[in-house]
Formats: structure tokens, C-alpha cells, sequence
């Protein structure tokens, strides 16, 4: 699903990654921790091809990265970051129709999506109107209706109530069970119980934990 050979990224002329080698399996979901300004998200937008790597090679879904072959593996691709991927004055359900359409999906796709994430009740409310909690539980149901095979994850457990965090979990397994991949980025330790294994980001190299963290 991923392979990174010796990938180095500047933003902004400042070195964020250095000398990366990493690999990601189908059916595999890999937390990565580290810290603030470790390069978690850079690593997230080379994984999603929205970055090139300034050195190095890589294939993501079997595209190479930096080459015309990205544009098609995108779709399959869905990156959750810090900030919903929501159009703030549509509301929730003009929200998830639209990204439906975009699919070639019914409405009623996106309407049994809002559902499965409890937001059928306010769908009508606008995105701006809505709580964090509400955004990212939204945001999980738009990638419900993505089904990508690659999933990246940055902060997502952030701002949200113990049982969304379970909506997150269940949707991790959904991707890995057909097959796909995750890779879920946080501060959080409990991302061990929700992961196949834990690497740790440190000065911009990937970093295997000595010990195993835990499993799924």
C-alpha cells in the first residue's frame, strides 16, 4: 500500500523529513506518534500525494509519487486532518450530498451515512452551526462514503466524545477488513489498542518502539 525509500521533505526550506524508509501493508493500520513538529502531517500529505518529496522515492497505491499517476490513485485516498472538510454555510446534509455527487452516489447515501454517525437528527443545521464534535463526526461520515483503501487519519480523536472515538475505531477496521490500510497519527498512547503496531516519529525519521505498544 505505501512504500517510502530514503524520502526527504523542506517546507519552506526547513527540513521536516530526512532519509524516510517506511512501508505499509494491505490490511495493516499503523498509529504514528511523535511530537509537535516531529513531521506527523507532512508524512500524512505524502502519503495522501499532496506533497513531493524533495528527494528520495516512493509509491503510494501503487503510484509512483511526484508523477501524473497520483491523480488517479486520489480518489481511493481519504485524509481526515485537523480542520473538517466541510463547506460551512451548506448544511450537513447539502454537505454530504454534495461529496456524494461528486462520487456518482445516491442521495440516500449520504442520508444513511449522517445516520450511522447520529447526525440524522440535525441534518438540516448548517456546518458552521454545529459543534467540533458535530464537524468531525460529519467529516467521519463523508469518508464513509468514500470508501478509500488508504485512510490517514491526523488528530482525529481530537474534540470528540467517547463514542464517536468508537465510530473512528470501527471505521479503521472497516478499511482494513477490505483489504485497504490505515495510518492514524496522534499524541495519543491508546492509539496501541486501535493499531496493528506504533512508530514514532523523532527528528523526522520513522521510528520503531523497541517494545511492542499493543495491538487491535
Amino acid at each position: 500500500m505505501v512504500s517510502l525509500r530514503a524520502v526527504s521533505v523542506d517546507v519552506e526550506r526547513t527540513p521536516v523529513l530526512r532519509q524516510l524508509d517506511w512501508d505499509v501493508a494491505a490490511g495493516e493500520a499503523v498509529g504514528v506518534l511523535g511530537a509537535n513538529g516531529s513531521g506527523k502531517s507532512t508524512l500524512l500529505s505524502v502519503l495522501a500525494t499532496l506533497r513531493t518529496p524533495c528527494s528520495g522515492t516512493g509509491t503510494v497505491l501503487g503510484a509512483r509519487l511526484g508523477t501524473s499517476a497520483c491523480a488517479a490513485v486520489r480518489p481511493r485516498i481519504a485524509l481526515v486532518g485537523h480542520s473538517p472538510a466541510l463547506y460551512p454555510q451548506l448544511t450537513l446534509e447539502e454537505n454530504l450530498r454534495f461529496f456524494a455527487r461528486l462520487l456518482g452516489r445516491a442521495d440516500c447515501a449520504s442520508d444513511a451515512a449522517l445516520e450511522a454517525v447520529g447526525l440524522a437528527g440535525a441534518c438540516r443545521r448548517r456546518a458552521e452551526e454545529c459543534s467540533q464534535g458535530m464537524q468531525r463526526r460529519a467529516d467521519l461520515a463523508r469518508v464513509m462514503l468514500v470508501e478509500p483503501q488508504l485512510l490517514l487519519l491526523d488528530e482525529v480523536h481530537t474534540g470528540l466524545d467517547q463514542e464517536s472515538v468508537g465510530l473512528v475505531d470501527e471505521l479503521i477496521a472497516q478499511v482494513c477488513q477490505r483489504g485497504g490500510a490505515a495510518v492514524v497519527v496522534s499524541h495519543e498512547q491508546r492509539l496501541a489498542s486501535v493499531t496493528d503496531r506504533v512508530v514514532r516519529i523523532v527528528q523526522g525519521r520513522v521510528i520503531v518502539p523497541t517494545e511492542r505498544e499493543g495491538s487491535r
